[in-house]
C-alpha cells in the first residue's frame, strides 16, 4: 500500500538552527500542498491492549546525546513478536508516555531495543530518560505496535536523518538478510551525532551512503537525496522536517514508485481554523488558534493532561465530549467512539465551541 501521510519533526534534538529549517513555513505549506494529493490515508493503527512489565538491562549511550535502552522480561522469557516499523509505548517513572522505535533485531524474542536523542527544549520525556532511568529498573511499555509498515518491495531506497535511523535499521537488516535489491542514505548533523554507525559498517558498504551535514556544509536536499534511486523502487524515509518534505517534492521527478514516512511528533496543521473549547470541570473557555493543536492549548491550562503520540492514532489524549461539533482528524477512534470523544492531540471544532470533559 501506498503511504503519503506521515510527517516527521526534526529528530535531531535541536531548535532548528540548520538552514533547512529557516525556511520552515515554506516547508509547512509545501507540505499541505501535496497532502491534497497524498493517495489512499494509512489504515488505523490497532490498538494493543497489552502491557508488558519489563527490566532495563543496559542503558548505552550510542552517539552524542543518544542513549539505547535494552529492555527483557523480569524472568527471561520470550516478549511478544514485532517487525521492522514497531514502535513501544514506554510509561516512564514519571507517568508521562512516549513511543520510541523498536531498532533491535525481530528475530531476537528475549529484548527489544529503543534509542532515545536528548532534546533539551521538547516535552521532558527524552531528559527523564537520560536522567532518571538506569539498568535495573522496571518499566510498563505497551506494544509492540506497527503505524510504519515494512512491506515487501522489488527494491529499496532507505533514507535516515538523525535519530530517524531507529525505525529504518532493522528494515535495512531485514533486506539485507533476504537479499533485496537496497540502498541507504543516512545523513546528520555530524558523525558524533549519528547512532548506529558501528552496526551499519558491517553491512555492504556499497550500498550505504553516511552524508554527515559538517562534511558537505549544508544538508541534502531532496534530489541529492534520491539521486540514483533505482525506477519503481520503494522510498522508506524518517527525519526532519525539511528534509521529508524535499523528498517528497522531488520524488516524482526520481522515477521512484512510492514513498511511505514515519514521523515522531505532531505534523503540521492543515487548513486549521480557530475555535473555542470549554473545559467543563474548570469551568474555563480556551482559544485555540488556527495553528495550534487543541491538545497544545489544554495543556497550558491543565499541564498534567495526557499525551503521546501527538499524531492521532495512540488514543492516549482521547476525551469525553460534552457538546459540540468535532472535526475528527484522527486515525483510532470508531464511529461509535466519534459521537462523544476526540482525540485532541489532532481533532478540531467544526465550528463554534466544543465542551470538553475537563
Amino acid at each position: 500500500m501506498t503511504e503519503l501521510p506521515r510527517f516527521p519533526q526534526d529528530l535531531r534534538g535541536r531548535p532548528h538552527p540548520d538552514r533547512m529549517l529557516r525556511p520552515l513555513s515554506a516547508a509547512i505549506a509545501a507540505y499541505a500542498r501535496i497532502s491534497r494529493f497524498s493517495g489512499r490515508r494509512r489504515p488505523p493503527v490497532a490498538e494493543v491492549d497489552r502491557d508488558l512489565r519489563l527490566r532495563i538491562e543496559e542503558v548505552r549511550a550510542e552517539a552524542e546525546g543518544v542513549v539505547s535502552l535494552r529492555l527483557t522480561a523480569p524472568e527471561g522469557g520470550p516478549l511478544p513478536f514485532w517487525r521492522p516499523g514497531a514502535h513501544l509505548d514506554l510509561r516512564l517513572p514519571s507517568g508521562r508516555i512516549r513511543q520510541y522505535s523498536l531498532c533491535g533485531d525481530p528475530d531476537d524474542r528475549f529484548a527489544y531495543r529503543v534509542a532515545v536523542r536528548r532534546i533539551a527544549d521538547g516535552g521532558g520525556g527524552s531528559r527523564e530518560v537520560h536522567d532518571t532511568l538506569w539498568a535495573g529498573m522496571l518499566l510498563t511499555v505497551r506494544g509492540p505496535r506497527n503505524a510504519f509498515p515494512f512491506v515487501r518491495c522489488e527494491s529499496y531506497l532507505f533514507i535516515a536523518g538523525g535519530i530517524g535511523i531507529t525505525p529504518i535499521l532493522p528494515m535495512v537488516r531485514r533486506a539485507a538478510a533476504r537479499g533485496d535489491d537496497w540502498r541507504l542514505v543516512y545523513t546528520g548533523r555530524d558523525l558524533g551525532s549519528m547512532p548506529f554507525r558501528a552496526e551499519l559498517a558491517e553491512l555492504d558498504p556499497d550500498r550505504i551512503w553516511i552524508r554527515p551535514d559538517t562534511e558537505y556544509g549544508i544538508p541534502a536536499s531532496g534530489a541529492e537525496l534520491l539521486e540514483g534511486v533505482r525506477p519503481g523502487a520503494t522510498v522508506y524515509c524518517c527525519g526532519p522536517i525539511p528534509m521529508i518534505t524535499s523528498v517528497r517534492v522531488d520524488l516524482p521527478a526520481s522515477g521512484a514508485k512510492a514513498v511511505h514516512f514515519e514521523r515522531f511528533s505532531a505534523p503540521p496543521i492543515v487548513d486549521g481554523k480557530p475555535f473555542r473549547i470549554a473545559l467543563h470541570r474548570s469551568g474555563r473557555i480556551l482559544d485555540v488558534p488556527a495553528d495550534r493543536s487543541a491538545l497544545e492549548v489544554v495543556r497550558e491550562a491543565l499541564p498534567d493532561v495526557a499525551y503521546s503520540c501527538r499524531q492521532g492514532f495512540c488514543r492516549t489524549c482521547k476525551v469525553r465530549v460534552l457538546s459540540g461539533e468535532v472535526e475528527h482528524r484522527d486515525g483510532a477512534l470508531t464511529g461509535t467512539e466519534r459521537a462523544d470523544t476526540m482525540l485532541i492531540c489532532v481533532s478540531r471544532s467544526r465550528g463554534g465551541t466544543v465542551t470538553l470533559d475537563l
